[in-house]
């Protein structure tokens, strides 16, 4: 399937476009499932990155994620899995969003990232969809989901519709966030559908 190609010109003509029936951002932040319910546990402050956010970055898994995995299981492994078999601060990425549409809260936004790539992940609000992109279509809840969550972070940390790109974006060591959801991005449909996102957002407060 070919997206529509949007230029950034033409991007900000969308801001007269809403999208109607949208939940308010507020909602969606309220939705986001936070560390604590999904039986994870705190980084340790004290040896975090503290950093600012400029940038929306966007990551898949890499693995793939069958239909019924139990993303709070999969979620304490991978904050297992960070912090002893990498020896990172906590789970690389900010968000997660899983098969429903459903965002978790990872690493505390207020701490920068961690990333197998070359690239630094400081000032970049880091998003994992899960699933491997490379070999299946990432479902319109996901789209969704990354639309209003990257409409959420645009709008509270004023990131501009430039500023929202992928991980192959910043490295030419990777494919993330893999090939069908990488379209979404190349093409700029995140872009278009954020700014709609965001024209909405401003019209219900008119």
């Amino acid at each position: 399937m070919r997206l529509p190609s949007f230029s950034l010109a033409a991007l900000t003509l969308s801001l007269a476009l809403p999208a109607l029936g949208a939940e308010p951002l507020a909602a969606v932040e309220r939705a986001i499932v936070p560390v604590a319910s999904w039986g994870g546990t705190p980084a340790d402050a004290s040896k975090a990155r503290r950093h600012t956010i400029t940038q929306i970055t966007l990551h898949h898994q890499g693995e793939p994620f069958k239909p019924g995995t139990d993303p709070q299981a999969y979620l304490r492994r991978l904050q297992s899995w960070s912090r002893t078999s990498k020896g990172w601060l906590d789970i690389p990425y900010h968000y997660v969003i899983d098969l429903d549409g459903r965002v978790y809260e990872a690493r505390n936004i207020d701490f920068a990232g961690d990333t197998n790539t070359e690239y630094d992940p400081s000032g970049h609000a880091l998003i994992e969809v899960v699933g491997n992109f490379e070999e299946v279509e990432p479902n319109q809840r996901q789209l969704d989901a990354v639309v209003d969550l990257m409409a959420l972070l645009a709008a509270k940390y004023k990131v501009s519709l430039d500023d929202i790109r992928s991980h192959r974006d910043h490295s030419d060591k990777t494919v993330c966030p893999g090939a069908n959801l990488y379209r979404y991005v190349k093409e700029d449909w995140f872009r278009h559908k954020v700014a709609q996102r965001l024209a909405g957002e401003q019209a219900a407060k008119r």
